[in-house]
């Protein structure tokens, strides 16, 4: 199918005005400021957007696609999340983690379940480990998993500040982030060591005092869930300073949380003036959301979900942020962070992921690899088994 976009509104993620693109095989192969003329027999569908606002696909770069839980006992466990829960909010291209459960959900289980959403028309890939160490791997080492398999990019999400985390040494946190900065080297890939955040009054200690001492590069350093208090939150500004990239998490709104929404700390951001390629945002998708008391019981617990990410998006650019502004912080960011070349941007040879949006700044539609999932509000492709069948 070669697909010709009329009179898209491109935010690229700069804003580049109206613009027609042209979509083959999955990718952008053209982008012009007038329309061109096609042979008939090429059957190409033309479709005009009217102006709408077109931005790349979301990458939701912390997602739990085998489910996460399994703090409150066997039953607790999230299931595993379907392919149109992470198109219907406009993410195209996800990336998989294991969190407290690293023993019944594990790397092969993550492998196995990002290539079954690439094979439904997204692209998915995954981290290594979960929150403990030694690190769940499938081949045995950190290196050689970046190394031979192809849906790994690095280690994550190691828990620190945290009663459910090892407690890692200094020493043994800088070996895994060896580790993967050397696998990054040698693949080409992301290599970054994506570190769970938790509530602990240690916060961002033990990344500090690896970056004193060591010769690892700031950006294999990546702490998630920055803006789960405001304490933690400051701390991750100071650490952007140091060369990190922090990633805040878009949590659902609740009236007990101790921190900041995301679009709170994405504006505080803003506001500290520092650099903007230096911030991303994730989901937590699919993964367990608990309170816990003082004796680390859980009182109650939600579910993330990429949806968040539609809304917080939504909200800034209600509140008045420039569009131009706000989406690399959901798209180029994260692709230059992972190493994504063809994704994250509206350019000629990139990927033909596309999210249009209404003029509520709600999502419109998406294409993921050339392939519309979402069209004008409605889901158009489900995942295998969300729908019933006979």
């Amino acid at each position: 199918m070669i697909t010709l976009l009329k009179n898209a509104h491109v935010f690229s993620p700069g804003d580049d005005g109206i613009q027609h693109l042209l979509v083959a095989g999955g990718k952008i192969v053209w982008i012009g400021g007038s329309i061109p003329e096609f042979n008939i027999d090429l059957g190409v569908e033309v479709i005009d957007l009217e102006g709408d606002k077109v931005i790349p696909g979301l990458i939701d770069a912390h997602a739990h696609i085998t489910g996460g839980g399994g703090e409150s006992g066997y039953s607790s466990r999230v299931p595993p999340v379907n392919l149109s829960k992470f198109t219907s909010a406009g993410v195209t291209t996800v990336v998989g983690v294991l969190g407290t459960d690293d023993v019944t959900r594990n790397t092969s289980t993550l492998v196995t379940q990002a290539r079954g959403l690439c094979d439904q028309g997204i692209t998915a890939y995954c981290h290594c480990g979960g929150y403990h160490i030694p690190v769940t791997t499938l081949t045995g080492s950190i290196r050689s998993d970046i190394v031979h398999v192809d849906r790994i990019i690095g280690v994550g999400e190691i828990a620190l500040s945290d009663h459910r985390s090892s407690q890692p040494t200094l020493d043994e946190f800088l070996r895994i982030a060896s580790e993967t900065h050397v696998a990054g080297i040698m693949t080409g890939k992301a290599g970054i060591l994506h570190c769970h955040m938790g509530d602990g009054e240690r916060g961002l200690e033990l990344i500090n005092q690896a970056l004193d001492i060591c010769e690892i590069p700031a950006r294999v350093f990546n702490p998630t869930h920055v803006n789960r208090n405001k304490r933690l939150f400051e701390e991750a500004l100071d650490l952007v300073k140091r060369g990190c990239t922090i990633d805040v998490t878009a949590f659902p709104e609740s009236d007990d949380e101790p921190g900041y929404l995301a679009a709170e700390a994405i504006q505080k951001y803003i506001e500290a003036n520092l650099a903007m390629d230096k911030i991303t945002i994730s989901s937590d998708g699919g993964g367990c959301l608990p309170v816990f008391d003082e004796h680390g019981q859980v009182t109650h617990m939600g579910v993330g979900d990429s949806q968040e990410l539609a809304l917080t998006l939504k909200r800034l650019l209600n509140d008045g942020f420039r569009l131009e502004q706000i989406v690399p912080i959901f798209t180029s960011n994260v692709a230059d962070l992972l190493r994504f070349a063809t994704k994250g941007r509206i350019q000629i040879g990139a990927d033909a992921d596309l999210v249009t949006l209404d003029s509520g700044n709600s999502i419109k539609s998406v294409m993921a690899m050339g392939q519309w999932h979402r069209f004008n509000h409605q889901q158009l492709i489900y995942g295998t088994f969300e729908k019933d069948t006979v």
